[in-house]
């Protein structure tokens, strides 16, 4: 091997034109604290009041709970308002979503792999939705976000099947909308299709793949969904997802505790929020964040803080020794814009 010419590559590194860019992560702020008893806050929802509706996906460090879900209420400010047990419900729910024109609240129960229809002042529930014979029986349901369309129309993810299942306004039984290879992973976590939002003009559906750490673009025509696409890769478990009135794609990234904002070219224009430890058993900032709403000016999202060992021994991740230190689980906040480059000129 032929010796370093330093001096040539000092000119060359001179020669590069270097800039300390760098993305400001914004300051991520407490919201809420679930009350004592509950674990493993997951879907998230707010209405035009500001108050936050939070479900518990029933998983503890120390393993899974055996009671009912329960859906917890904030007020704006984030003081708790009330909790009440969802009726009939397995331990583990997740996405939840106000109907856009009835006001349903819809509440998806991953464990029992159906959408239920709740009283978010009782807790009272009845099944919205329903599967039909499973294209996949051996692998089971996964059903994980909700989203709608302009007409009503009500589509949910299955993050075991890599479906996207679809009824109208009033529920029954769903039809597969979708079922693409790129909707399943055999990675880790191991949920493949996860967040699902359609773009502003409807032309498109994105969703997050977890275990390939991929965002998907589904086509739309006529209200049909096309061959799914890979829009973004990389995405370090790639969960909740929303999209603003731009077209801007926030994106929670659980395996890296931030959030990351894609413009609709795929490219990456915001990294906002990280960890910051484990304080008398909350996290500090993010940990395993799983889903987020606009609120106001504000971005609320809860922390998971799942440890994935209580599926399997090899499912490791970075976070998971300190995601079993937390026995108080929290919902944070941050500011619901896009910050300037550090270093970029301001116009």
């Amino acid at each position: 091997m032929r010796p370093l010419n330093f001096s040539l590559a000092a000119a060359l590194l001179l020669a590069v034109p270097f800039s300390a860019k760098a993305f400001d992560r914004g300051q991520v702020s407490p919201f809420a604290t679930l009350p004592a008893g509950n674990a493993g806050p997951e879907g998230l929802e707010v209405d035009r009041s500001g108050n936050a509706y939070v479900t518990t996906f029933g998983f503890t460090a120390a393993g899974p709970t055996t009671t009912p879900s329960q859906l917890i209420v904030f007020d704006a400010g984030g003081k708790l308002i009330r909790q009440v047990t969802i009726a009939g419900s397995s331990p583990h729910v997740l996405g939840l979503a106000f109907h856009p024109s009835t006001g349903a609240l819809l509440v998806i129960d991953f464990g029992a792999g159906d959408v239920l229809d709740v009283n978010p002042k009782t807790g009272a529930s009845k099944v919205f939705m329903t599967l039909p014979a499973l294209p996949q029986p051996a692998l089971g349901s996964g059903l994980n976000d909700i989203t709608f369309d302009k007409a009503g129309n009500v589509y949910v993810s299955d993050s075991s099947q890599g479906v996207i299942w679809k009824t109208g306004a009033q529920g029954g039984v769903a039809t597969a909308w979708t079922n693409d290879p790129l909707l399943r992973t055999t990675g880790v976590p191991p949920f493949g299709a996860n967040g699902i939002r359609f773009n502003n003009r409807e032309t498109a559906m994105f969703a997050t793949n977890t275990g390939n750490d991929t965002v998907l673009r589904i086509p739309v025509s006529s209200g049909t969904a096309g061959p799914a696409t890979v829009f973004a890769n990389s995405i370090n478990g790639a969960d909740g997802l929303l999209i603003d009135d731009q077209d801007n794609l926030w994106i929670v990234e659980n395996q890296s505790d931030d959030i990351v904002v894609l413009d609709s070219t795929g490219k990456v224009i915001a990294k906002l929020g990280d960890f910051d430890g484990v304080e008398k058993g909350s996290p500090v900032s993010l940990l395993f964040p799983a889903s987020l709403r606009f609120s106001g000016q504000d971005l609320l999202v809860t922390n998971l803080s799942l440890d994935l060992r209580i599926f399997s021994p090899t499912f490791v991740s970075l976070d998971s020794e300190w995601a079993a230190q937390v026995s108080r689980y929290t919902v944070v906040k941050l500011r619901a814009r896009i910050p300037q480059l550090t270093g970029e000129p301001r116009h």
